[in-house]
């Protein structure tokens, strides 16, 4: 081969050289140019949360998942039938990835853009969610509003129960109705709209009865409440026995949310009866007296008062025992209501006729004539009793004057709380008759000393003392 050829043959391979170069650097300015604009935009088969944003800015691909995240519905159903479909954004759920997404171009090799084309990115799930919940409270609202609509034209389900009639309590059966509980249908729609759930289904919430016709502890407690309808429930009141009328207790009778009640109200209401019949303290006592006959004597310090709350309760506890009692009502006072109020042991002392027996076990044992008040300072009629005994007492108070008067006593009996007692008066000169009129006492009842003395040493103290 000639030098010419030679030098002709390599000039070839270094034109060849430099084209090869010059194309590897056009093709590598070129990938650089690509992979600086994949510094802002994400790599070609680049998927979040299913959704293709290659090639896409920030900017661009949020708007993309927006779009498709603000599309997505919460659906209701009714019975598999579609009830309601709402948009997420009307839920109150608000979009916006671009954080996550600026992280996630940070993140990727834009050198590796070329490989991007043949091999698939695995797609990411990104998080862009937040929950306006005043917006979620609002629309929940709306929602309850017509789901309570809804209801109005379904049945509602109710429970097999017990009602009163004119011949008792009978068993009424349970409903199975298509309503549904509005309150748990909107705590799991609020639930789970942020827990990102596409729906949830009506007849999911409807109710069912939790207590059947059939139920035996129903008939057990039909059968308690016809009974204790009947029981025989007895006062004895000062002596006296009486039924509650079994119409009163059957009407005072509840049955509610499977509990046997009363209606304390009515309840109540009767034994504030009784007491306005029988208390002894604002009602006068019919007494059998030993020379004008049945006398009515006023309430004095000897008296009772039924306490109309805690009789009430138990009453209440004892009707609902559902046996046969006889009870004495809860009283507060100086006496009570289980005995009568005077019984075969008391003092009487009868202004009209100015005289005084005392009586033992049923006997005469003692009596006297005596002098009572005047009538400007007249004796307080009353059923009162011996609250105390003394012994050389000095009774103190004012004359009709205004001067004061000292007047001292072997023997006192105080029988009320304004200071009227019984006591010997060595002052007095006679007793009974109409001496009262001209010498009667400040309002005691004067007694001639020695039968004072043989009073006080038989007489105990509680004795009643009936003054008319």
């Amino acid at each position: 081969m000639s030098r010419t050829s030679r030098h002709k043959k390599s000039g070839k391979k270094k034109y060849v050289l430099i084209a090869i170069l010059v194309v590897l650097a056009a093709l590598t300015t070129g990938y650089g140019v690509n992979a600086s604009n994949y510094s802002e935009r994400f790599l070609p088969n680049t998927k979040i949360n299913h959704t293709d944003i290659s090639d896409l800015t920030v900017a661009e691909a949020n708007k993309k998942l927006k779009a498709a995240t603000d599309d997505t519905k919460f659906t209701i159903t009714d019975n598999g039938q579609e009830w309601k479909s709402i948009s997420l954004s009307d839920l109150g759920m608000k979009t916006d990835f671009s954080g996550e997404l600026k992280n996630l171009l940070e993140d990727q090799n834009q050198w590796g853009w070329g490989m991007a084309y043949v091999f698939t990115n695995d797609s990411s799930d990104v998080n862009g969610l937040t929950l306006d919940k005043d917006e979620l409270n609002a629309a929940a609202a709306t929602i309850q509003g017509e789901l309570n609509t809804l209801n109005e034209s379904r049945t509602k389900t109710t429970n097999a129960t017990l009602t009163k009639g004119d011949s008792g309590f009978t068993i009424t059966p349970e409903v199975n109705g298509n309503s549904v509980n509005v309150d748990n249908v909107i705590k799991d729609l609020k639930d789970f709209v942020s827990k990102d759930k596409s729906g949830l289904e009506l007849m999911d919430y409807t109710e069912k009865p939790t207590v059947l016709s059939t139920d035996e502890s129903l008939q057990t407690e039909m059968n308690k409440l016809n009974q204790i309808a009947q029981i025989q429930a007895n006062y004895t009141i000062n002596g006296e026995t009486f039924q509650i009328p079994t119409e009163s207790i059957s009407s005072w009778l509840q049955y509610t949310d499977g509990e046997i009640t009363l209606d304390r109200d009515q309840v109540k209401a009767y034994v504030a009866s009784l007491g306005d019949k029988y208390n002894t303290s604002t009602n006068p006592t019919k007494f059998k007296s030993t020379k004008r006959g049945e006398v009515s004597v006023p309430a004095g310090t000897l008296s009772w008062t039924i306490q109309v709350d805690t009789e009430t309760d138990a009453l209440v506890e004892a009707i609902l025992a559902g046996e046969a009692f006889t009870r004495t009502p809860v009283t507060k006072g100086s006496s009570t209501a289980a005995e009568p109020m005077i019984g075969n042991t008391y003092i009487e002392v009868d202004m009209e006729n100015q005289h005084m027996w005392y009586y033992k076990d049923g006997a005469v044992a003692l009596e006297t004539d005596v002098v009572t008040g005047k009538p400007t300072t007249a004796t307080p009629a009353g059923v009162n009793y011996i609250w105390e005994k003394k012994t050389n007492e000095t009774l103190k108070g004012k004359n009709e004057d205004g001067s004061d008067y000292a007047t001292p006593v072997d023997y006192w009996l105080p029988i009320d709380w304004s200071g009227v007692g019984i006591h010997d008066s060595s002052w007095q000169a006679a007793y009974g008759g109409d001496r009262y009129l001209t010498y009667g006492s400040h309002g005691c009842v004067n007694t001639p000393p020695d039968v004072m003395k043989t009073l006080y040493e038989t007489v105990e103290e509680g004795t009643p003392v009936l003054v008319f």
